[in-house]
């Protein structure tokens, strides 16, 4: 029994260890995939598969070579990789499980109305509706509004000839924040040619923060909405609906212990009515 106990203390390290290097790999891949900086990434794998080949068979310019280039790498690398740093880190720091505050018959709901509008007019538009991640820089490069958000107001702030109409506007809860914010504009090479402006800044805003961007085509009236740098297109109605109940949790109604006590109190007063089941 101990030479067992010593085994797995002798085995468990290193399995911690590999399992650990496997899923960076692995998540680092994923994340990187579909953007150039996984382009990037492959060059400088082959560059150290190269540089080791060099030092086993002593190849010493090309190993000279390679090691000063390498000693620049790491400030390289950084400026490289920085919006794609910058967003795993801000990835990591958000809460993924955070509730939702698109309520049924409130917000979820004039958002879809006024985008079903803006699909049958073929109006452009471009809604970004904060999460956990704060677009506080992104609403002070609009106009901040701090209004409500209702169907009547999200068409007027979309109607063609006005100045908000090419801009964009942020949610945050039920109120919105800000018209005509600017977004930056999303940097994958695979993108198709198609896709306008209003789809490439609701990408680039989605891959460096949480956001979910609602976009509808001026062109073709069709609805996308872009979260975490991926494209959902050609959605109606029900299809938005749906994929924001997914996104989004449904917001509870909490009734506090005073309120209960007070309730069935009053039912037991009065008699004509039960305590719930």
């Amino acid at each position: 029994m101990p030479s067992l106990i010593e085994s797995l203390n002798v085995i468990w390290r290193p399995a911690l260890e590999i399992f650990f290097i496997w899923a960076l790999i692995y998540y680092l891949i994923r994340f990187l995939q579909g953007t150039r900086a996984l382009q990037v990434l492959m060059g400088l794998i082959i560059l150290a598969v190269v540089f080791n080949i060099a030092k086993m068979l002593k190849l010493n310019i090309i190993n000279w070579v390679l090691t000063k280039l390498f000693a620049v790498g790491v400030v390289a690398f950084l400026i490289i990789f920085q919006p794609e740093l910058r967003r795993a880190l801000a990835r990591i720091g958000q809460n993924t499980l955070a509730g939702g505050f698109l309520k049924k018959g409130g917000t979820v709901d004039e958002l879809i109305q006024a985008c079903e509008h803006f699909s049958r007019q073929k109006i452009g538009a471009l809604i970004a509706i904060e999460r956990e991640v704060g677009l506080k820089n992104y609403i002070e490069s609009g106009m901040v509004l701090d209004a409500k958000i209702t169907t009547e107001l999200l068409i007027a702030l979309f109607s063609p000839n006005t100045p908000t109409h090419d801009g964009a506007v942020i949610v945050q809860g039920d109120r919105v924040a800000s018209c005509g914010s600017l977004f930056p504009l999303s940097q994958n090479t695979d993108l198709a040619r198609s896709l306008g402006t209003r789809h490439r800044a609701a990408l680039g805003l989605s891959e460096e923060t949480d956001a979910v961007c609602v976009v509808v085509s001026e062109e073709t009236g069709n609805i996308s909405v872009a979260v975490y740098g991926k494209l959902t297109r050609a959605l109606d109605a029900e299809g938005l609906r749906r994929l924001m109940a997914t996104l989004f949790k449904p917001a509870e109604t909490k009734t506090s212990i005073k309120d209960f006590l007070e309730k069935n109190w009053r039912i037991f007063r009065g008699g004509g009515e039960k305590f719930p089941a």
